[in-house]
């Protein structure tokens, strides 16, 4: 394994860590919250497949969108920034800045395994 794919492995690592306390302090909305975004990124599989590892080139785009961290670590800062500001621990509304987390750790689950993007054809793309 290179140290690319470990980077990515110990980062999945410890944010699930923090998504399973959140689950546990937050309860079963959390949990609810934690599972959709977890697996929304693999929306994108669905019905993707021209032959066994190769994407139709045209599903590649939303592929690709799903599994770039820009948008995953936009709802973390804006989620993060919203908790705090409507009261934090107290009273803050969570669910955006958990949302990104959770989409966050499958992106980053996804390069740990070697599943990079996807190339224009759809052939995967290899981590490091």
């Amino acid at each position: 394994m290179n140290s690319l794919r470990l980077v990515w492995g110990m980062s999945a690592a410890v944010w699930l860590i923090v998504i399973v306390m959140a689950c546990v302090w937050w309860g079963w909305p959390a949990t609810g919250v934690a599972v959709l975004f977890g697996l929304l990124p693999d929306v994108a599989l669905i019905g993707a497949f021209a032959e066994q590892g190769r994407m139709k080139p045209s599903r590649v785009r939303l592929y690709n969108t799903l599994h770039t961290m820009t948008i995953p670590i936009a709802l973390v800062v804006v989620g993060v920034a919203v908790f705090i500001l409507t009261g934090a621990y107290e009273s803050g509304f969570w669910p955006i800045a958990l949302a990104g987390l959770a989409w966050f750790v499958h992106v980053a689950a996804d390069r740990a395994l070697g599943f990079g993007l996807r190339d224009a054809d759809g052939a995967i793309i290899p981590v490091g």
